[in-house]
C-alpha cells in the first residue's frame, strides 16, 4: 500500500493554475517583466516543480530568500535564467555565490563592499541587485549609502547592477498612503543609477497602478492563488486543495465535552467526527472552536482544541451514515478558499501555505516526471 492509502491528509498542487497566474500578472504589468519568488521551497508547494512550470511558461527570473535556496535550483533552471538572493550573503559565502552565478541583492554598504572585493578577486565584474529602505524599515540601504556606492569609482569598476529595488510595506492596502510616499522616495534614490532596471511592486503592487510596476515586479503569494491585495474578489485562480480523512465517528451525548482541555461541550446528542490532520500538519491550534471544513456542500465546524495529528468537527448537521471513517473531508478546496481557511485561524495565506507539513500525501497537476514515477 502506499502514501496514497496511509496518509491523514493529500494536497493537490495544481501547476497549471500556478502557470495561468503568472501570465495573468505579466500581460496586467506589461512591459514590465515579472519575476517568480518561489523562497521556502516555493511557499511549501515544492521549489523544483513550482520553477520548472515557471520557466515553461515564460519566466527567467526567480528570486529566493537564502543563498541555499539559489544552489539547491541552480541545476534544475536552465543558465540563461537569472536566480536573485533576497536576503544577500552571510560573509565568507561571495565566491560560492560567484562560482555558481547567483546574483545577491546588496542590502547594506558591507554585503556591497565585499561583493565589491570578491569581484576583484574573480578578475572581473559580478551582477548585483541593489535594495533602498524606501519606507519599509527592514531591509535596505539609506539613499545616502546608495549614494556613496554610486560615487565610489571602485565599487562601479567592480559591479554590475542589474537592478535598483525596494519592497512596499501596503500594497495589499491599495489606498494606503504609504504606497505613493514609498513610491516617491524610491523614484529619487533610483535615479542615482540612471538606466539600472528598476523593481519596487510585490503581488499587490502588481495591481496597482502602472506607475508602481518599473521595469520588473516580484509576484509571490499572487502565483500560488492567494489573493494579492484586500480589495474586491481574488482575481488569481485557486492552486491548491486540501483535503484529510476521516478517522472516526463518536456520538458524544449532551453536556459531553470534546478535546484537550474541555473547550467544547456538545449543547445537544453529537455526531463527531475526528480527521487525522493536526498543527504538526500546519492547522493552526488557532483554528479550534472557529475553523470548518466541508463535506456533500455542508459546513463542518471545527469543535474542540486542535491537536498535533487530529482535529474534531461537529458532524451533526449530515444525515446519519452519510459520512463515515475513511471519506476526506474539504479544508482548501471550491467551499473554502485558502484565504478563507486563513482568516479564520486569524492568520494569513503566506503563513498558511508555508505552515503546510511534508506528512501530507502530495499530487501535482500535471505529474511532474519524478512524480509520474512514483506513481507507477
Amino acid at each position: 500500500m502506499g502514501i496514497a492509502g496511509i496518509s491523514g491528509g493529500r494536497l493537490r498542487i495544481d501547476l497549471r493554475a500556478i502557470a495561468a497566474n503568472y501570465r495573468l500578472i505579466a500581460e496586467r504589468v506589461a512591459p514590465a517583466a515579472v519575476g517568480a519568488v518561489v523562497k521556502a521551497n516555493a511557499y511549501g508547494l515544492g521549489a523544483a516543480e513550482v520553477a520548472r512550470t515557471l520557466y515553461e511558461a515564460g519566466c527567467q527570473l526567480f528570486f529566493v530568500a537564502h543563498l541555499g535556496e539559489a544552489l539547491a535550483l541552480r541545476p534544475i533552471l536552465p543558465a540563461a535564467c537569472r536566480l536573485v538572493v533576497l536576503n544577500g550573503l552571510p560573509p565568507g559565502a561571495e565566491a560560492l555565490c560567484a562560482g555558481a552565478a547567483i546574483t545577491p541583492v546588496l542590502n547594506s554598504p558591507d554585503q556591497a563592499y565585499r561583493w565589491a572585493e570578491a569581484a576583484r578577486h574573480s578578475g572581473g565584474r559580478l551582477p548585483a541587485a541593489l535594495q533602498i529602505d524606501s519606507g519599509m524599515g527592514r531591509l535596505g540601504m539609506a539613499a545616502t549609502e546608495l549614494a556613496a556606492l554610486a560615487a565610489d569609482a571602485q565599487f562601479r569598476a567592480a559591479i554590475d547592477p542589474v537592478m535598483i529595488m525596494s519592497h512596499l510595506a501596503c500594497a495589499d492596502t491599495p489606498d494606503h498612503p504609504a504606497n505613493t510616499a514609498q513610491l516617491a522616495c524610491f523614484r529619487t534614490a533610483a535615479a542615482q543609477l540612471p538606466g539600472v532596471p528598476r523593481a519596487l511592486a510585490n503581488s499587490g503592487g502588481a495591481f496597482l497602478p502602472a506607475d508602481f510596476h518599473a521595469d520588473v515586479v516580484r509576484t509571490g503569494i499572487a502565483l500560488y492563488g492567494g489573493a494579492p491585495n484586500q480589495s474586491g474578489p481574488n482575481p488569481m485562480q485557486p492552486v491548491v486543495g486540501l483535503e484529510a480523512r476521516v478517522i472516526q465517528i463518536r456520538t458524544i451525548a449532551a453536556g459531553g465535552a470534546v478535546g484537550y482541555g474541555h473547550s467544547h461541550h456538545c449543547e445537544r446528542e453529537s455526531r463527531i467526527a475526528t480527521i487525522g490532520v493536526g498543527y504538526a500538519d500546519g492547522l493552526p491550534r488557532s483554528l479550534g472552536n472557529r475553523g470548518a471544513a466541508w463535506y456533500a456542500g455542508e459546513r463542518l465546524p471545527i469543535v474542540g482544541r486542535v491537536s498535533m495529528d487530529s482535529i474534531t468537527l461537529d458532524v451533526t448537521g449530515l444525515p446519519s451514515g452519510r459520512i463515515e471513517a475513511g471519506d476526506w473531508v474539504e479544508l482548501i478546496g471550491p467551499h473554502q478558499s485558502l484565504d478563507r481557511l486563513a482568516d479564520d485561524a486569524g492568520t494569513i495565506s503566506y503563513e498558511m501555505l508555508t505552515s503546510l507539513g511534508a506528512r501530507y500525501e502530495r499530487t501535482y497537476d500535471p505529474a511532474t516526471p519524478c512524480h509520474r514515477e512514483q506513481a507507477a
